[in-house]
């Protein structure tokens, strides 16, 4: 870029403005994550392993996901709590943010002007401009909680979305005292990275290429490597065409990670009322 601002698409209604704070704090996670190859120990890839699972899969899929924005299936309120907090130590906001931004996604999906992150304005928009070039409706609190009104009304998550970065404090000299600077590098940093980008091909990558099951107003495809690295998200025209079911993969060979804790959460006790794909719909 040679300006600190870009044009618009064609149908968006504000120029765009490049947010520095933003480019440092993600510019300084990248660049320290680099440093991974002089930090490196089989227990620290470990770590990342583990935490890339539990924030990832457990807290942003299972949590954020599919039980905050979707409400695919019930689970009880501390459960609800333990979950959604594990998706705020992903660094990806907090939980009426990320539900809000979630929310105006499926309702205009690939809308210029009212999709967040519309796959319309490009891959790289779509993966992570969108959070440099942020656009004011969609990250002030106070206007973005009115697509989140069942959890604006909670003071737990309102405090969450307020203070989900502090809790990388905590976290980080745990992981200090467990393994010194390499669990903090691999754990805080190269973990946050891969999530991050993990993540972010679903709004790009999975709206660009991959298969169809089922005809939708939109470009979501079904994706089967990002759907490994998002333990089931990558099967995203199916969650498209019926976004409250709590099951992304619906063939035998749609590897769904999330929906096997789901299941395992119902075995217990602990999820009820999931939504299921209607048994009047054939998959080929």
């Amino acid at each position: 870029m040679t300006s600190n601002t870009i044009t618009p698409a064609p149908r968006g209604r504000q120029s765009l403005t490049l947010n520095w704070a933003n480019v440092a704090f993600f510019g300084a996670v990248h660049a320290i994550a680099l440093l991974a190859p002089w930090f490196f120990s089989w227990s620290a890839l470990g770590v990342v392993i583990f935490l890339h699972w539990l924030f990832g899969s457990i807290g942003i899929c299972l949590g954020y996901h599919r039980l905050l924005t979707h409400r695919s299936f019930q689970a009880p309120k501390w459960l609800e709590y333990a979950i959604a907090t594990m998706g705020a130590l992903a660094i990806q906001g907090g939980p009426i943010f990320w539900v809000s931004g979630h929310r105006q996604h499926h309702a205009y999906t690939e809308d210029n002007d009212k999709d967040p992150y519309s796959a319309r304005r490009g891959f790289w928009w779509s993966h992570m401009l969108w959070i440099l070039y942020p656009r004011r409706k969609f990250f002030e609190r106070k206007t973005y909680q009115k697509y989140a009104p069942d959890l604006a009304r909670d003071p737990y998550y309102q405090w969450l979305d307020r203070y989900f970065l502090s809790l990388q404090i905590p976290l980080g000299l745990l992981l200090y005292a467990l393994g010194g600077w390499s669990f903090v590098i691999y754990g805080m940093f190269v973990r946050a990275v891969v999530l991050w980008h993990s993540t972010w091909l679903i709004n790009s990558a999975s709206h660009l290429t991959g298969y169809r099951t089922f005809k939708v107003d939109d470009n979501s495809r079904n994706l089967w490597w990002a759907a490994l690295l998002t333990y089931g998200e990558g099967w995203h025209n199916n969650h498209h065409a019926y976004p409250n079911v709590a099951k992304s993969g619906w063939q035998w060979w749609e590897i769904d990670m999330t929906w096997w804790a789901i299941t395992f959460l119902k075995t217990m006790g602990l999820a009820k009322k999931i939504v299921m794909p209607p048994k009047n719909v054939s998959v080929s």
